[in-house]
């Protein structure tokens, strides 16, 4: 967790450094984090690598590890999307669909308050952090149905997780208005969707056919291939003298 706050927080300035190295900005700022403002990426990325300390000390396979996190990850991700309709903001265009979210005029963390003491609408949005909320639970969804289907294993139930969520993150960033950086007028979430679930997808092709790991006494233990002798009283002899629920599911096809 420490490493994901920390991750979270470098993207975030990376990716609007305005208000921190900007004209009137305030570097110190940076370290304000309970001002808000962390980026999923970073997260991931440093989080991973809080991960892979954790996993050598306790002597379990990262890409184990980061199969059986995947979900998770995608159910947690969707349930801090609230905080977006909490603080009024990440919203997209103008929508008169029924599910649009009225947006207040916002200041110092609250609605300001016309002549007539109602809040000031500025309008109805579309409410683009509830449909990433409804897509990494449809994603969380298609992660476990696919690893328990094709017995993913070896990271690729994390690919996909990330393949899936960068999918959908591309889309739901092209509707959003909020202020962002923009590198060739597109912005900078777009590239780095594309980048990172380019970067899933290739992974998960390269590990294509491999058999899922067994995890036994906290390391891991590959399935024994065809034709190989196991030495007697081994623990995979005992597993391979009685049949399992996985010897009927059907080979992964890729």
């Amino acid at each position: 967790m420490p490493f994901g706050i920390v991750g979270g927080r470098i993207y975030h300035v990376i990716s609007s450094p305005r208000a921190y190295f900007g004209e009137g900005g305030d570097p110190m700022r940076a370290f304000a984090i309970w001002e808000g403002g962390l980026g999923i990426w970073g997260a991931i990325a440093f989080g991973g690598v809080g991960a892979w300390i954790a996993c050598r000390r306790k002597g379990i396979p990262l890409p184990a590890f980061a199969d059986a996190l995947a979900p998770g990850l995608l159910v947690a991700q969707a349930i801090g999307r609230l905080g977006n309709w909490f603080n009024n903001e990440l919203y997209g265009g103008p929508t008169d669909l029924p599910w649009g979210l009225t947006i207040h005029e916002w200041a110092n963390g609250r609605a300001l308050s016309g002549p007539d003491g109602e809040p000031v609408v500025l309008g109805t949005f579309h409410p683009t952090f509830l449909y990433e909320l409804l897509w990494n639970l449809a994603a969380a969804a298609l992660v476990i149905w696919a690893d328990r289907r094709f017995r993913l294993g070896h990271g690729r139930a994390f690919a996909l997780y990330v393949l899936s969520y960068c999918a959908g993150r591309l889309w739901i960033e092209l509707l959003r208005t909020d202020p962002a950086e923009e590198p060739f007028g597109v912005r900078i979430n777009v590239f780095t969707s594309i980048v990172v679930g380019l970067g899933a997808l290739a992974y998960f092709l390269y590990m294509r056919g491999r058999p899922r790991e067994v995890i036994d006494r906290g390391g891991a233990e590959e399935e024994p291939e065809e034709g190989t002798s196991v030495p007697a009283g081994s623990s995979e002899e005992s597993s391979a003298a009685a049949p399992r629920e996985e010897d009927h599911r059907p080979p992964d096809p890729g």
